[in-house]
């Protein structure tokens, strides 16, 4: 932050109280004799600092950007949201709302930049701005919880209670890009096994708010008490993550298994590979029968079972009976359980993005039906509207419908859970399916869409911290790649590169130990919000306590 800022707080604000930054002074009412808070005020700020904190928020959001996948700058986060802390300090809930949404745009525009490759920059920057908007309201909340005592964690629940409300609205939400995801690599990742991906957001927000109260008293009362107790906030979620370090495991419970995963490529990149559906579904067919001759001639083991990826066979295996033909002759040929992922088309209704069992003597089995329906990917609410903007719309014409229940597939005695591409970034859909039996998850996707851009690391990084929240082994088979293999500690042992045709054999650990976010369920989310209803309950009491008080 500059200097001249720097000036600027010192010479508008009293004394640090121990806990909280000051609020901004208000020479023309005296503090009530019951010593409860006078009204409160922004601080007047010196010509040219308005520029100075919104070009400085959104750096905010360029650090936190940079601190996802594919950098392992992990550690950028809690600087990114210490210095966001320090553009909001003092500010009034419009001002808090302005910059907010200006880190949310220095953060999302490049994040999500690749919604926009191959239908043009209209979906990106809507979807970027929407989001950005969230983030904005959290700004606003933090602006009015930074002037409570303790601030650093009312302000961490803000955050959470932010990335809470964008998972769930509109169109049923979009969660990706919250703070969780970008910790794959770091210190603070045990935290998701103990609270799941919102404790592990409170714990990098917590670090981040604190450095900066932290930072601020020691350099306005060098040795006080009160600086030592606001740093409690930076070695607070760091201790709580090293406490929970025993809680990530890899350890075999139930035994191991061998998996292999499939990724047999597309013929081409973007949207039109879809209108080669048959190439598509041959390059599994064809990379499956190399594996069954590899296993054969003794230079892999052979698997327990395989997982193709989401769209492997976009031509419906029940109503196609080519397609239910060279699907049945590779999973005889490797003669092990095979989920299939495919497109299936009911005769009316909405399509299904499916997951079939398909067993080598009994043909198809039991199906899993996607729950969480990407809107305007594979479903476009406002049509006729959204046209408007973008014909690309039109590509999917006809939208597809959701699933109501988890699938877990018994595969050679084995549970593995299926949890669907975009499904990964919502907490219910991956919790439900462990909760439901399963020893292995597997995130069958399709980011050919996507081209060679950083989505298909920012999605591996979610699945990795997933493995750590629930303490299972994660399988990602992707058509296009990154395909791997990842341990329950988020280690991924093994991986393909990006468009290439490959197969991924290894032995994995079965678990069925539940950790405490998987028993726990969303009550640790729900703990947050009200600490940060709490929060604005305190002060809302305040400010009726200093109005009847003047």
């Amino acid at each position: 932050m500059s200097s001249s800022v720097t000036r600027e707080a010192a010479s508008n604000e009293p004394p640090q109280p121990a806990g909280g930054p000051a609020e901004p002074r208000t020479p023309s009412v005296t503090p009530p004799a019951d010593g409860s808070a006078p009204a409160i005020t922004a601080a007047p700020q010196r010509r040219g600092a308005a520029p100075v904190r919104a070009a400085l928020a959104a750096l905010s959001g360029v650090l936190l950007y940079l601190s996802f996948p594919p950098r392992p700058l992990w550690w950028l986060a809690p600087l990114a949201l210490a210095l966001l802390a320090g553009c909001l300090h003092g500010r009034r809930p419009r001002a808090g709302f302005g910059l907010g949404t200006l880190a949310g745009l220095g953060y999302l525009l490049p994040l999500l930049v690749w919604t926009g490759e191959e239908v043009g920059p209209v979906p990106w920057l809507a979807l970027a701005f929407l989001e950005a908007l969230f983030i904005g309201l959290t700004g606003l909340g933090i602006a009015l919880v930074g002037r409570l005592p303790a601030w650093p964690v009312f302000a961490a629940a803000v955050w959470v209670a932010g990335e809470a409300l964008r998972a769930r609205v509109p169109f049923g939400g979009f969660p990706w890009g919250k703070l969780a995801f970008g910790q794959a690599d770091g210190v603070f990742t045990p935290l998701a096994a103990l609270g799941g991906t919102p404790l592990l957001s409170f714990g990098v927000a917590l670090c981040g708010f604190g450095l900066y109260a932290a930072v601020r008293l020691v350099r306005r009362h060098p040795g006080r008490t009160t600086a030592a107790l606001t740093a409690l906030t930076v070695a607070a979620p760091v201790a709580a993550a090293l406490a929970a370090r025993p809680l990530v495991s890899d350890a075999a419970e139930d035994g191991s298994v061998v998996a292999a995963v499939i990724q047999g490529n597309v013929p081409r990149l973007g949207l039109d590979f879809n209108s080669q559906r048959r190439a598509v579904l041959d390059n599994h067919v064809k990379r499956t029968i190399q594996l069954a001759e590899d296993v054969e001639a003794g230079r892999v083991p052979r698997p327990d079972f395989v997982v193709w990826p989401e769209n492997s066979s976009d031509l419906d295996p029940y109503a196609e009976p080519d397609a239910h033909a060279v699907i049945d002759r590779a999973v005889k040929a490797i003669g092990v359980p095979v989920a299939i992922g495919a497109v299936v088309a009911p005769e009316t209704g909405p399509l299904r993005n499916t997951m079939i069992l398909w067993d080598p003597v009994a043909g198809p089995t039991e199906t899993y039906d996607k729950r969480k329906i990407q809107p305007f990917g594979e479903r476009i609410p406002m049509r006729s509207f959204v046209r408007l903007f973008s014909s690309d719309v039109d590509r999917v014409r006809r939208d597809f419908g959701p699933g109501t229940e988890p699938g877990v597939f018994d595969m050679a005695g084995s549970g593995v859970g299926m949890v669907t591409c975009f499904e990964a970034a919502f907490d219910d859909a991956v919790r439900s399916t462990v909760r439901d039996g399963a020893q292995v998850i597997a995130v069958p996707s399709n980011n050919a869409t996507f081209g060679r851009t950083q989505m298909t690391y920012q999605q591996l990084a979610m699945d990795r911290v997933r493995a750590v929240e629930h303490s299972r082994t994660v399988l990602v088979p992707v058509t296009s790649g990154v395909s791997a293999v990842i341990r329950p500690d988020g280690r991924i042992v093994s991986q393909t590169q990006m468009f290439t045709a490959d197969a991924l054999v290894a032995e994995i650990p079965l678990r069925s130990t539940r950790t405490p976010a998987t028993v726990l369920g969303p009550l640790p989310e729900y703990a947050l919000l009200l600490l940060a209803a709490g929060g604005f309950g305190a002060l809302a009491t305040r400010r009726i306590r200093a109005g009847r008080a003047a």
